[in-house]
């Protein structure tokens, strides 16, 4: 029996990938390479490069490899890009989502774990926010995300078929032996920008908004180790194959740091300061969004091994050296 990683070769799935296979684990990947990168593959013959909306190449996968799961994170997550181009995340989130679905159905695949997103929330009208709180995504990302979600609770509700959706809230890190790591060109990720710019790749910095009703003015985020997300996926997989019912969880640690103290810990831990410059705010963003995390606490056998910022931050630091010396 096999694992399949949909989007394996990107920056959380790579990392998903590594957890499964050290849990003993079989694992097939599938992953069109558009922001992905074949060398983050840890077994490069278990790497099939296609479209998970390619129905004969899914099912070729399944039939093949004995697929008992799917844990997918393919898709687009550029929010301001999902508002320039609603279609390219109702296409790459929701739409192929429902194709390989699908394939997993007529395939007898027991388990499907997704990649979903505290986007879902919108701006929640508490912070910490639990899996309980209104629904409400103000973007079409957010929207794409919360439609695979409905379509899992439908599936599961008429097929052979259980399912976890791990709401994410700020991922952040780097496989702490340096294997693998966020390598896409123009991220947005706050923590991978900062260090970026405290290692001159990028001129400066900007913080947007000092006038939150937060401790220094600035958005607070909760930020979670890719890492330590991978090893929920792998604990939602043993959950579910224990016959544990199909579960909605956020995945965060339960307290945030804001823009200025993610800021202060890169500079801390690089040894030297950089250029911030204070820009306005931008449209849509909460002054604070930090997860409730006791559900996946109490019902999944996970706990967080690097719940640091420091530590995140080092990681994250130590992987852009070591991707700046890949790329020369």
């Amino acid at each position: 029996m096999s694992i399949l990683v949909t989007g394996g070769a990107g920056y959380i799935g790579s990392h998903a990938a590594i957890d499964l296979m050290n849990a003993g684990e079989k694992v097939v990947v599938i992953d069109d390479l558009s922001t992905g990168f074949d060398w983050a593959v840890q077994e490069p013959e278990g790497l099939y490069v296609g479209d998970i909306a390619d129905a004969p190449l899914v099912d070729r996968i399944i039939r093949e490899h004995a697929v008992e799961a799917v844990i997918h994170f393919a898709g687009s997550i550029i929010v301001p890009e999902s508002v320039a181009d609603p279609l390219k995340y109702y296409l790459n989130n929701t739409a192929k989502s429902r194709s390989l679905i699908e394939r997993c159905v007529a395939g007898g695949v027991k388990h499907f774990i997704f990649s979903s997103t505290a986007a879902v929330y919108g701006m929640p009208e508490q912070s910490p926010v639990d899996e309980a709180a209104i629904l409400q995504p103000m973007s079409p990302y957010g929207r794409s995300k919360l439609m695979t979600e409905w379509m899992l609770r439908d599936v599961a509700a008429v097929h052979d078929m259980t399912y976890a959706a791990l709401r994410y809230f700020n991922v952040a890190g780097a496989d702490p032996k340096g294997r693998v790591g966020q390598s896409t060109a123009n991220a947005t990720h706050l923590i991978k920008v900062a260090c970026q710019t405290a290692l001159g790749q990028r001129p400066y910095i900007e913080v947007f908004g000092d006038d939150y009703p937060t401790n220094d003015g600035t958005c607070i985020r909760d930020y979670i180790h890719v890492s330590d997300l991978a090893a929920a996926h792998t604990a939602a997989l043993g959950y579910l194959r224990k016959g544990g019912d199909s579960i909605v969880a956020n995945c965060g640690y339960g307290h945030g740091f804001s823009v200025r103290e993610v800021l202060g810990a890169v500079e801390r831990v690089a040894g030297h300061g950089f250029e911030i410059r204070q820009a306005p705010r931008r449209p849509g963003d909460p002054a604070s969004v930090v997860s409730n995390p006791a559900r996946i606490k109490s019902t999944l056998d996970w706990t967080p091994a690097f719940d640091d910022l420091d530590t995140i931050v080092a990681h994250a630091l130590a992987w852009e050296k070591r991707l700046a010396e890949r790329n020369r």
